[in-house]
């Protein structure tokens, strides 16, 4: 991560030349000319006006120059940067405390003789305030960095970090774009996307196996720390002209709901009895605000029903990361699998629910053994105005996401009481038909009939028995009284009847937010744990909403 701070010092000059020169290039053809001639001043020209004045085939000679120009001044940048970055660096340290590492400091820093290298270059597009540049580059270094590290034992160990290996791509915003040289009001530099970084730790005078788990716990911390400071939407922001440049930090867009419902499938990682599974959720690993769930024990398709919220910096570019771990108790957790989900990809204000499929590497998936699936149902919801609308709700801080959805303004809600509010109801379930369930007897038919109920309920419901038939038929509907409907399950399971007993063919859980949000609905559902067959249920939602300071007083 070092060495982002100190290129950034040469970058930028590099990169206001070569503006400068392309806002006075006027003689390259007489297109260019006129297009020059057409702009007022270099604040006004947009990303294509750049991509005609610099042509791609001009980007290999500027790179050249541009390589040239940073080992020039590498020996000056290595100076300068090292005092930056300790400050800059060891506050996050501090965020990664383990059970092992108490506390993290630079006791020697330099960035060494070798500069990084810059191997390509794109213009992206972007608005008329400002330009979006894009470098790709590597670094083989050789600086001398050591770490004083103090362990939750007690011992202080000085750690060498070594041959460093880095390739990423750096992103440079510059904004505003102002009509004085360099043209530009400020830079922000980050990572476009997680970066390969490889490195090598050494403790001075010692070995790190001495401790059990140390390594594993620096590497961690250090990787963390890369992916926090300088991963996009995180950025570093350098002012080139004095100025007020607040608009350009890191400012949350919006909130992410999240139901972790359950987990399918698990791949067992305990040779007796089954694993532990619990899971860990976050948009970006900062110990502040990642989540973690209870754990189910001896499980391999836990039900969780937990909730989250997570703030949102760049919906365009960030993504919600779970990892599902087996509790080891006193040892380490093992991870079972992990999945991702592009927040890109939700409408704002809908409801999205997915099963996600479970790998072992997010970054390098060459391992396609089935580890399980993920059921998660997300919601996105944006502060202020977004995709050509507003958020009412935008200052009601109190409810989360999910209820500000769900409010009117004609429900009568004391303002000063939103925190409050219980989303209870009477849920209309329909159970209408099943389709290509499994043959359960020897006649390759079944006697089909269903249980539903609510998790935190003791109600059950039953359908009536339908004989020897493997595409039932029921049409009976049945109501329930839902005391919290944002943080219950609606389990629908299919049973197939005997004379002497039952056997279980399989089930569908079901979140009600769905329900609470559209008032009414027909789906189709797949049942889990059979080896086919579908669900046809139709639902409807009447709405009673309450406040729990009442309902204690009732």
């Amino acid at each position: 991560m070092a060495f982002l701070f100190g290129a950034l010092l040469g970058l930028v000059l590099g990169v206001a030349v070569v503006m400068a020169f392309a806002r006075l290039e006027n003689s390259r053809a007489e297109q260019r000319r006129e297009l020059a001639a057409t702009v007022s001043s270099f604040s006004k020209l947009t990303v294509q006006d750049l991509k005609t004045l610099i042509p791609p085939e001009f980007y290999p000679s500027w790179l050249k120059w541009l390589n040239q120009e940073l080992i020039k001044i590498w020996p000056f940048v290595n100076e300068a940067a090292s005092e930056l970055i300790k400050t800059s660096v060891e506050p996050v340290f501090e965020q990664y405390k383990s059970f092992i590492l108490a506390s993290i400091h630079f006791s020697k820093l330099t960035l060494g003789t070798v500069a990084p290298q810059f191997t390509g270059v794109q213009l992206l597009d972007s608005d008329s305030t400002s330009i979006i540049m894009e470098l790709e580059m590597q670094w083989d270094g050789n600086p001398n960095i050591v770490l004083d590290i103090q362990t939750t034992l007690g011992i202080s160990l000085p750690v060498q970090v070594k041959n460093i290996g880095f390739t990423g791509v750096l992103r440079l915003l510059f904004k505003p774009l102002v009509a004085e040289l360099p043209c530009f009001g400020a830079v922000c530099v980050s990572l476009r996307e997680k970066s390969k970084v490889d490195f090598t730790l050494k403790v001075v005078g010692g070995e790190m196996t001495a401790i059990p788990g140390i390594s594993d716990a620096i590497e961690g911390t250090i990787r963390d720390t890369i992916e926090d400071t300088l991963t996009w939407p995180n950025r570093i922001i350098v002012p080139i002209v004095p100025g007020d440049y607040s608009d350009l930090e890191l400012k949350p867009v919006g909130l992410l709901e999240v139901k972790l419902v359950e987990a399918r499938d698990l791949k067992n990682k305990d040779l007796v009895g089954k694993s532990d599974p619990f899971a860990v959720l976050y948009i970006r690993p900062l110990s502040a605000k990642t989540k973690k769930s209870k754990t189910i024990n001896n499980d391999l398709n836990p039900i969780w029903n937990e909730h989250y919220e997570f703030v949102v910096e760049d919906s365009s570019t960030q993504h919600l990361t779970v990892k599902i771990y087996d509790d080891e108790g006193l040892q380490p957790s093992e991870i079972i699998g992990c999945a991702r989900v592009e927040l890109a990809g939700l409408q704002p204000g809908k409801v999205k629910d997915v099963w996600l499929e479970l790998v072992k590497d997010l970054e390098i998936q060459r391992d396609k053994k089935p580890r399980g699936q993920v059921h998660l149902e997300l919601l996105y919801y944006p502060f202020g105005k977004q995709e050509g609308g507003s958020n009412p709700f935008a200052s009601q801080i109190q409810l989360t996401s999910l209820e500000k959805v769900l409010k009117t303004e004609s429900n009568g809600f004391d303002v000063n009481q939103r925190k409050n509010v219980i989303m209870r109801g009477v849920l209309s379930v329909t159970v209408i038909s099943a389709e290509d369930l499994p043959a359960m007897d020897v006649m390759g038919k079944a006697d089909p009939f269903v249980v539903l109920y609510l998790k935190k309920g003791e109600t059950k419901k039953k359908t009536r028995v339908v004989t020897e038939t493997l595409n039932p038929i029921w049409n009976q509907t049945f109501d329930f009284v839902v005391e919290d409907a944002l943080h219950d399950l609606l389990m629908v399971e299919v049973w197939d009847h005997d004379t002497f007993g039952k056997d279980y063919i399989g089930r569908c859980i079901l979140t009600l937010t769905r329900v609470i949000l559209e008032g009414e609905f027909q789906d189709t559902y797949v049942l889990q744990g059979a080896k086919s067959g579908k669900l046809n249920l139709h639902f409807k939602w009447t709405p009673q909403p309450i406040y729990r300071d009442r309902d204690r007083d009732q």
